[in-house]
């Protein structure tokens, strides 16, 4: 028997986020502990006249290929799944940890290349299908968040308004709100971030801000654009933690000079900081600035989806831009780092405050 609330996520991840029409191919890929949602999606789809195509793997399977792959594996073409993003309709992406730092004494070499080699069929299935990525709540992920698995199922369906009557409406509600805020930042040139260890700035003129409300991330919460990939400058301190790929990254430090880092470290995780870093050149460069709205995220669990959305938070991602902001920088990584602007920040556009200690001022 299907959990009631597990066919209301589903309804909004299929209803919703990507919108499935009759006789639309639709990926639902999750991992094996994401079982009952994988069901709850599956069904969905069906009944809105989709093809399903289901795509489960377990839980070790980037450890395995990390550890005994050839080296002729990552250097060959990803035909396959290539063909299979040229045809697909929608992709629904369900993530569910079971071991956060499963990759922590993972080569970091490998994993760069197992990242290059994917980047042609990220960027064909970000232009070409519906997408939306998720969270499925685990015991890991409880445990890395500091909750209850009980706890952190209320938190994590709270973010995504699905104890509300009307889980669609209240997305339109956010996405009101931020129309208002991208009306004040689209008139800008430049932005700023100061706040403790910080102080960068960096141009988004004649750039898009888009309103990120749910369809592409589930749960969202953000406005976003990409900056002109030349003109960061200065420096910033990110106070967030990091997961990447089980390896948490704690404190890091950047510098630009001409929207290229010059300088980076960290006080755990450098060595994949700076392996990702040198992924390829457009890794040293921003592709993202985005501002958290999301109210009901109130503090970070170690999770990118949910932390950037913080509210009172800004990140900024090193590598690919999204090409509807009109970024141009290609990288094969795309990699959020947070700052809590909550703990005494600023973001000022063209020199006057927007945001202060995590509240708007306009």
């Amino acid at each position: 028997m299907l959990h009631p609330l597990h066919e209301k996520y589903a309804d909004l991840l299929v209803g919703y986020c990507v919108a499935v029409k009759p006789g639309d191919l639709v990926s639902v890929q999750a991992p094996a502990p994401a079982l009952p949602l994988a069901r709850a999606v599956t069904r969905a789809v069906l009944r809105a006249g989709g093809r399903p195509l289901l795509r489960i793997d377990y839980p070790q399977f980037v450890e395995d290929v990390l550890e005994l792959a050839p080296e002729a594996y990552f250097d060959a073409e990803p035909v396959i799944e290539l063909d299979e993003a040229r045809r697909l309709d929608a992709r629904i992406r369900v993530a569910a940890p079971t071991n956060s730092r499963a990759l922590q004494g993972a080569d970091k070499g490998r994993m760069a290349r197992l990242a290059r080699q994917s980047q042609p069929v990220q960027e064909l299935m970000m232009a070409r299908t519906r997408w939306v990525g998720t969270l499925y709540p685990t015991d890991a992920a409880a445990q890395d968040a500091g909750m209850s698995l009980d706890d952190f199922e209320r938190f994590v369906y709270g973010a995504m308004f699905l104890y509300d009557d009307d889980p669609v409406a209240r997305w339109g509600e956010l996405r009101s709100l931020q129309a208002r805020l991208i009306e004040r930042l689209a008139q800008a040139d430049e932005v700023r971030l100061r706040g403790p260890g910080t102080d960068l700035r960096l141009s988004v003129k004649g750039r898009t801000w888009i309103n990120s409300d749910g369809r592409r991330n589930m749960p969202s919460g953000e406005v976003f654009t990409g900056p002109v990939e030349d003109s960061a400058e200065g420096v910033v301190a990110f106070d967030l933690p990091s997961s990447v790929g089980g390896v948490v990254v704690r404190g890091v430090r950047l510098r630009f000079e001409a929207g290229r880092v010059v300088e980076a470290s960290a006080d755990e995780g450098e060595d994949l900081l700076l392996a990702r870093l040198d992924t390829d050149p457009g890794a040293r460069y921003l592709g993202e600035i985005g501002i958290g709205t999301n109210d009901r995220i109130t503090r970070p669990i170690l999770n990118t989806l949910y932390d950037e959305k913080i509210g009172g938070t800004v990140h900024l991602a090193l590598g690919r831009s999204y090409p509807e902001s009109g970024g141009t920088n290609h990288s094969a990584i795309h990699w959020d780092l947070i700052t809590d602007l909550r703990r005494g920040g600023e973001l000022l556009l063209d020199g006057e405050p927007f945001q202060r200690d995590g509240r708007f001022l306009a």
